[in-house]
C-alpha cells in the first residue's frame, strides 16, 4: 500500500516570523499521485450505498467521483463535482477537520494512512481560482427573496445554495469586510484572506447581493426584514468572548482571543504601521485554552514578537480540542504547552500591567458529560509564571443582539437560538444556523447547518 504524500510546508525558520501560509499545497503531479491511492470503494457503490468518506462529509460531497477526476488529471471536472455541494472548497481544504470526518472513515485508514481528501480538495479549488472562477448552473428565477444575516460560513453557504435554486438573496454583514469568522478569526498563515475574498466573489457571481456595515437589530430588526423578505436566515455567529472570572482579568496586557485575533486578522495589526492598528505583545505570553482559537492566538503572538509563548490548559494533551495538525505545527514553532495547569489569578505591577500569572496544578478525575475527564486541583500546588501578556481563549458565546430585540425568538440559557433539525426557529419564516445555534463548533459544521437551513427555506418559500 503506497504511503500518503505529505503536503509541502513553508520552512520552519521563516514561518516563525512570517504570516505567509504555512501549508503550501500539492503540485499537479503530487495531487494526481495521491488521488491514485483512492480505492474508489467499488464494492460499496455496487450496493448503492454511500462511500464511507461521503458519510463523513458534512457537505455531502461526492468524494470518490471528484478524486477519480483528479487521478485522471481532469481538475475542471473535479471542481464541478465539489461545487455541486460545497460553495467554499478552498476554505474547507484548509481549515476543515477532515481527519475527524471524511478521512477518518476512509477505507485506506483501516490498514494505513487515509487519502488526503482535504489536500486534494484544496488543490482543485486553488487550480480553478488561478484559472478563473466558474459559476454553477442556477435554476430559473423564483421571484422569492431571502435575507441572510451574517456572512460567515453558515450565511455564505445558505445564500449560495438558495441562489443556485433561483431565489434572490441579500446578505447583511455588520462589519466592513465579508466573511465573518473566516476573516476575523483565522490567521493569515492558516487561511489567507485573498482565499476568503475569492470564495465570496464566487457567491456574489451566483447573484447574491451583499451589504456591509449593516447591524441587524440596530439599523433594522428581524420583524422589519420579514415585511420585505419571504424568509430570514440568522447566522451571526459567536462574537461574545468568555472570561475566566478570576482576579486580574482587567489588567493591561490581558486580551480576549476575540479582540486579539480581530485586531490582527481583520484590522491587519501585523502590518503596523502600514495599517493603523497597533497591538502590544510582550516577550512572555500565556494563552489560556487549548482549542483551535488558542493555538491560533499563540502562533500569532509568536509572529508578533513573543519570545516565550505558552499554552496553559487544565487537562492533558489527549483532551485538547484543537486539531492535531495545528498542535504539531505549534510545537515545531516553539510554543510551550503547560498541561494539567489552571490559572487562578493574574498579577499586575504598580502601573496596572500584567507581570505574573498564578496557576495550580491539576489531575484528571472521572469523565464529565462531554466524555472528557474532569480536571481536579491538586492541593498546595500553586506556582507563578512571569508573563507580560495574557490571551484568554476559552470559547465564545452567541452574539446576543438579535435575540434580545426580537420578540418571540426562543433561545437557550446560554443565549443560542433554538432551532429544530432543519434550522427552523420559533418564529414563522425565520431560520438560523452556525455558532448562533447550539452545538456548532467548526467552519464545516456551520456550512452543514447552512445547507440544511437552505433546504428548509426553499421548501418553506416554495409552498
Amino acid at each position: 500500500m503506497s504511503l500518503r504524500l505529505s503536503m509541502p510546508e513553508l520552512g520552519l525558520k521563516k514561518r516563525r516570523h512570517s504570516f505567509d501560509e504555512v501549508a503550501l499545497g500539492y503540485s499537479a503531479e503530487q495531487a494526481i499521485a495521491e488521488a491514485k491511492r483512492c480505492l474508489q470503494c467499488a464494492s460499496i457503490k455496487s450496493r448503492n450505498i454511500k462511500a464511507e468518506c461521503v458519510r463523513g462529509c458534512p457537505t455531502e460531497t461526492d468524494i470518490p467521483r471528484f478524486v477519480k477526476y483528479v487521478s485522471e488529471g481532469d481538475f475542471d471536472s473535479a471542481i464541478e463535482v465539489i461545487k455541486e455541494r460545497n460553495a467554499l472548497p478552498a476554505i474547507c481544504g484548509r481549515v476543515c477537520p477532515y481527519e475527524n470526518q471524511c478521512e477518518k472513515l476512509c477505507i485506506l485508514s483501516k490498514k494505513g494512512e487515509a487519502l488526503a481528501i482535504g489536500g486534494l480538495e484544496r488543490f482543485v479549488a486553488d487550480h480553478e481560482r488561478k484559472k478563473n472562477i466558474k459559476v454553477s448552473k442556477k435554476a430559473e428565477t423564483s421571484g422569492k427573496i431571502v435575507a441572510v444575516i451574517g456572512s460567515g460560513p453558515a450565511g455564505l453557504t445558505t445564500a449560495a445554495d438558495l441562489a443556485k435554486l433561483g431565489h434572490d438573496v441579500t446578505i447583511y454583514e455588520a462589519l466592513h469586510e465579508v466573511g465573518g469568522v473566516l476573516m476575523y478569526g483565522i490567521p493569515e498563515f492558516r487561511l489567507p484572506k485573498e482565499i476568503v475574498q475569492a470564495e465570496v466573489e464566487y457567491v456574489k457571481r451566483l447573484g447574491v447581493s451583499i451589504q456591509t456595515n449593516v447591524v441587524i437589530g440596530r439599523s433594522i430588526g428581524v420583524e422589519g426584514l420579514l415585511e420585505k423578505f419571504d424568509a430570514v436566515f440568522i447566522g451571526t455567529g459567536a462574537g461574545l468572548p468568555r472570561f475566566l472570572n478570576i482576579p486580574g482579568e482587567n489588567l493591561n496586557g490581558v486580551y480576549s482571543s476575540n479582540e486579539f485575533l480581530i485586531r490582527t486578522n481583520l484590522m491587519k495589526a501585523y502590518k503596523f504601521p502600514e495599517y493603523d492598528t497597533p497591538i502590544k505583545i510582550g516577550k512572555k505570553v500565556a494563552v489560556i485554552g487549548a482549542g483551535n482559537v488558542a493555538i491560533d492566538s499563540a502562533r500569532v503572538a509568536l509572529r508578533l514578537g513573543g519570545e516565550d509563548v505558552c499554552i496553559i490548559y487544565r487537562r492533558s494533551e489527549k483532551e485538547m480540542p484543537a486539531r492535531a495538525e495545528e498542535i504539531k505545527r505549534a510545537k515545531e514553532e516553539g510554543i510551550q504547552f503547560k498541561l494539567l495547569t489552571n490559572p487562578v489569578r493574574i498579577i499586575g505591577d504598580e502601573g496596572g500591567w500584567v507581570k505574573q500569572i498564578e496557576c495550580v496544578r491539576m489531575k484528571l478525575g472521572d469523565s464529565d458529560k462531554s466524555g472528557r475527564r474532569m480536571p481536579i486541583p491538586i492541593e498546595d500546588s500553586e506556582f507563578t509564571l512571569d508573563v507580560d501578556t495574557v490571551i484568554i481563549a476559552i470559547g465564545q458565546s452567541p452574539n446576543p443582539l438579535i435575540s434580545k430585540v426580537t420578540n418571540g425568538l426562543k433561545t437557550t440559557r446560554g443565549g443560542a437560538i433554538k432551532i429544530d433539525e432543519n434550522g427552523r426557529t420559533s418564529l414563522e419564516g425565520v431560520f438560523a444556523g452556525g455558532d448562533i445555534t447550539p452545538g456548532t463548533a467548526t467552519v464545516i459544521e456551520a456550512m452543514s447547518a447552512g445547507k440544511r437551513a437552505a433546504r428548509a427555506i426553499h421548501e418553506y418559500i416554495s409552498r
